[in-house]
């Protein structure tokens, strides 16, 4: 990539975003056949078809996929070179700050570390965006290029897989110094799964579970499999909100992660599961040229010291 310019790393993410090169000519103010030798011209140097052209429009080849999100994070390097050098030089930090976030990370973590942090550098203008955990979940997005930092799920070893009785595959990454496509991670928290049921229940087990998607991943699957007492999920919500809503109108139970507790009511009990009950990991994800950031590194801060 290092031999392409900037204009030719902007149109193959505007053609990325929009689907086809006229749409990106509109977008960046160019013509179509002034996008498509663009692109051709950025093939040839890289060495690999990098969208799959159509009626339909343009698609990224799975290199293109890799080399649009190269060039995404590249631009992004573009962008705060200049916030970073004044930063560097008046201790006031400037500019945007991208974070995606699974919804209740959103809700709960995010806010009060970043009240701190616009509070000391008022002139950091934070965008979150609220992203399921599924597939690359919210790690995806700093893999391609479009969030600076994200709160996500973490495992302890190996890539995201099976949930629980759901079978949904979720957007955990693993632990520690790197994850997929050489992402760095680091651990804010721990955080243990409980037993939600209707509050007065006399038997609670003996409801049916009501779960979502984003629910459990890699590293409470053996957990989930050794409990013969939990059958597999009768209804599914959309989110973690909305199943705590659903038992607490009595229509069955479920076991979630501390953060989506936060939100219970008197309409629900909720009982510890003891010492081998599930535990995940929450943490932050970013690149490694973000990682350097001044303003990441704030953030980052901000969360240890909200997570502590």
């Amino acid at each position: 990539m290092a031999d392409l310019s900037p204009q030719e790393l902007r149109v193959l993410a505007a053609v990325a975003d929009s689907g086809g090169f006229s749409a990106a000519g509109a977008a960046l103010g160019l013509t179509q056949s002034a996008v498509s030798h663009s692109v051709r011209g950025s093939e040839a140097k890289v060495g690999a078809v990098l969208f799959e052209r159509g009626r339909g429009g343009a698609s990224p080849t799975p290199a293109g996929e890799r080399a649009v999100a190269l060039a995404r994070r590249i631009l992004r390097m573009y962008e705060v070179l200049g916030a970073e050098a004044r930063g560097a030089g008046r201790g006031a930090l400037a500019g945007v700050l991208r974070i995606a976030a699974f919804r209740s990370a959103a809700l709960h973590l995010l806010p009060p570390a970043l009240e701190r942090l616009t509070a000391r550098h008022p002139g950091i203008r934070p965008e979150v965006r609220v992203v399921r955990e599924l597939g690359a979940g919210t790690a995806g997005e700093v893999a391609a290029g479009r969030a600076d930092l994200a709160i996500a799920t973490l495992n302890a070893g190996g890539a995201g897989g099976p949930g629980g009785p759901g079978g949904g595959a979720t957007g955990s990454v693993p632990a520690g110094a790197a994850a997929p496509g050489r992402l760095l991670t680091g651990v804010l928290r721990e955080e243990a799964y409980a037993l939600v049921h209707p509050a007065g229940h006399p038997d609670p087990r003996s409801l049916p579970l009501l779960d979502w998607d984003e629910n459990c991943g890699s590293y409470t699957r053996d957990w989930w499999r050794a409990q013969d007492w939990i059958p597999r999920a009768t209804v599914k919500a959309e989110d973690d909100g909305m199943v705590l809503t659903m038992v607490g109108r009595g229509l069955g139970m479920a076991i979630l992660p501390e953060l989506s507790l936060r939100e219970a009511t008197d309409a629900v009990d909720i009982t510890g599961l003891g010492p081998s009950g599930p535990v995940r990991r929450v943490g932050y994800v970013t690149a490694p040229e973000s990682a350097s950031t001044l303003a990441v590194r704030a953030l980052i801060r901000e969360l240890r010291s909200e997570a502590g």
